[in-house]
């Protein structure tokens, strides 16, 4: 796989995604309300978890083991597409602990466990960063 101009945008929404996320959680925390910088950095990281799941689905692999190119990994679209539209819906119903909790662990699991599956060596950024970058593969 290359790094086309869809997998740049995917990777970059990821990693901004990835970098965003802890502030958003981070300026809203209990006992304190920074409530601007909350809602702009997750503003921003909603946004970017929307380009790396819209752009995720037309990213296809035929090596892996997959169905019409579609691997495990792409099962997070609807998983975070879902729990985007869960947490803001707990964000209009006024329950704010469930929006939270939802908001960490889409982080978690769309933004770091997800990004651990792509370091795995037979995916791209796997041999990019182990092998090319760290000489490892």
């Amino acid at each position: 796989m290359q790094l086309t101009p869809l997998i740049a945008i995917h990777l970059s929404a990821a990693l901004a995604a990835t970098v965003i996320g802890p502030i958003a959680l981070w300026a809203r925390r209990r006992g304190h309300v920074r409530t601007r910088l909350h809602r702009a950095a997750g503003y921003a990281w909603v946004t970017l978890m929307l380009v790396t799941s819209v752009s995720a689905v037309f990213i296809r692999d035929f090596k892996l083991p997959n169905l019409a190119g579609y691997t495990p990994i792409h099962l997070l679209v609807p998983i975070t597409l879902g729990t985007l539209a869960i947490a803001f819906w707990y964000l209009a119903k006024g329950r704010i602990q469930a929006h939270q909790r939802s908001m960490l662990a889409l982080y978690i699991g769309g933004c770091l466990v997800a990004g651990s599956f792509t370091l795995m060596p037979d995916r791209y950024l796997g041999q990019l960063v182990l092998g090319q970058w760290l000489g490892l593969a």
